[in-house]
């Protein structure tokens, strides 16, 4: 498949529409999905994460990789199918042709990209740019996530190349400052710091080791979602169905890689006590603890540029998914229109942009980090479950096919981690509820609307 000429159109909104323009290839594509899982969730939540593990910090990491590389095979077979925008929510479509939870899925997906926008912005003012500016910055944190939101908002409406481009930028700085971490680490320990018999240490001070590992790897699974958020960029891709499966795969398996590296360098150099108190501070005091004389202010900017992109990408993912949505007819065609100049969805991106705003100013980053994770893995529950059920909608051209065991174990374990059986703190399900909530009352006058114009027809 070549790039398509600006002349091919789609319908939506009852008028003429350009599509998507086709400009991400095999390479953008791993660098955007490098760089969608490697952000906000390990440079800001790895306290957190330790604060619920205890020393053995690599282990939740490692095992929600591997959940989500179950996961990703179903996604890579589903995108292989049907190589269109809006991905979960398509995939629900075709597979129970039940429009209410479509809509649902939808709204869980788009949530939750929101929702870790809204957390990197958090992360963005309360974290990076104070250790970076100091006492000079005295704005409001909710002020400076605000801002920083609505010129994302910009940047994607500017134009889905400019994106990735500044994508692949930020994923190498990133990526720098995780290599940071482990470099640093390990010249520390061939000087004779570090506690090895820290990392096989598990907090059952208040639960048993396995609600321990459980619940860290509820929430240390945030760190590893982004891979799916790629799929909602199949129509901006040139040949999906053949550069999906290598760039999904091998950037899945670099992010889980380097993230286990930097908890097992984490966890040598701090004990889990010190993580946890430093919340979102941690990466921070592991430099500081590795190398004293490292400039931090070199790893708060590299940190701050990190949950940049990690919002970029995020929310780039949420306009699109309601592009495609729009296009399905699932939601009212408005929010499918493309500006006829730039070529980007610009309605999906002012009504994403406007949640995440409200979002900034209201919650607490770990709630929000948590909820991200919870509402993607009911969603990997619905997805895994549809892989099976389109098995009998066969299509004509080849495609990857994952073995049917594994989106019945991915099925299985996505849907014991989101349940209260891994631990998950009550407060997450309220946030999520509300979210949800809201999603039904948005459901219920678009079906008003839609009657509307049913009878005046």
């Amino acid at each position: 498949m070549v790039d398509q000429p600006k002349s091919i159109i789609v319908e939506s909104g009852g008028q003429a529409q350009p599509e998507l323009k086709r400009v991400i290839g095999p390479g953008l594509l791993l660098l955007f999905v490098v760089g969608d899982i490697i952000g906000t969730g390990v440079y800001a939540l790895t306290g957190t994460v330790a604060g619920k593990v205890g020393g053995a910090l690599w282990l939740p990491f490692l095992i929600a990789f591997l959940v989500a590389f179950l996961t990703a095979f179903s996604y890579l077979e589903l995108v292989g199918k049907y190589p269109r925008a809006a991905g979960a929510a398509l995939y629900t479509h075709r597979a129970f042709k039940i429009q209410f939870l479509t809509f649902m899925v939808a709204f869980a997906v788009m949530s939750s990209g929101i929702t870790s926008a809204a957390s990197a912005a958090q992360a963005f003012g309360n974290t990076y740019l104070r250790k970076l500016m100091g006492d000079s910055l005295t704005i409001p944190t909710v002020w400076i996530a605000i801002g920083f939101i609505l010129l994302l908002a910009a940047v994607n409406f500017r134009g889905v190349a400019e994106s990735l481009w500044a994508n692949v930028v930020l994923t190498m700085i990133e990526l720098s400052g995780l290599l940071i971490v482990i470099v640093i680490g390990f010249y520390a320990i061939t000087q004779g710091q570090g506690e090895p018999s820290r990392l096989l240490e598990i907090d059952t001070a208040n639960q048993t080791p396995f609600i321990a590992v459980a619940s860290a790897t509820a929430l240390a699974f945030f760190a590893m979602v982004g891979f799916e958020d790629s799929v909602n960029m199949a129509e901006e891709c040139r040949e999906p169905v053949r550069i999906f499966p290598k760039a999904m795969l091998i950037g899945m398996g670099v992010a889980a890689t380097i993230y286990v590296l930097v908890a097992l360098t984490s966890s040598l150099l701090l004990p889990a006590n010190e993580l946890s108190a430093a919340k979102s501070d941690a990466l921070l005091r592991v430099v500081s603890a590795g190398a004293p004389d490292f400039p931090l202010w070199v790893f708060a900017l590299i940190g701050l540029l990190a949950v940049i992109n990690s919002a970029l990408i995020n929310m780039l993912m949420a306009s699109r998914l309601v592009y495609g949505m729009a296009n399905e007819r699932i939601i009212p065609r408005a929010f499918g229109t493309v500006h006829p100049f730039r070529r980007t969805p610009w309605v999906s991106i002012l009504f994403t942009s406007l949640i995440a705003v409200g979002l900034v100013a209201s919650v607490d980053i770990t709630l929000l980090g948590g909820t991200t994770s919870l509402l993607l893995l009911l969603v990997f529950t619905v997805v895994n479950v549809a892989v099976l059920v389109l098995r009998k909608d066969p299509v004509a051209h080849k495609h990857f096919r994952a073995p049917t065991i594994v989106p019945v174990i991915g099925a299985v374990t996505c849907a014991f981690l989101a349940s209260p059986l891994s631990g998950r703190p009550a407060r997450e399900y309220g946030i999520a509820a509300i979210l949800l909530a809201i999603g039904v009352v948005l459901w219920g006058v678009n079906q008003l609307l839609f009657r509307s114009r049913v009878s005046d027809d």
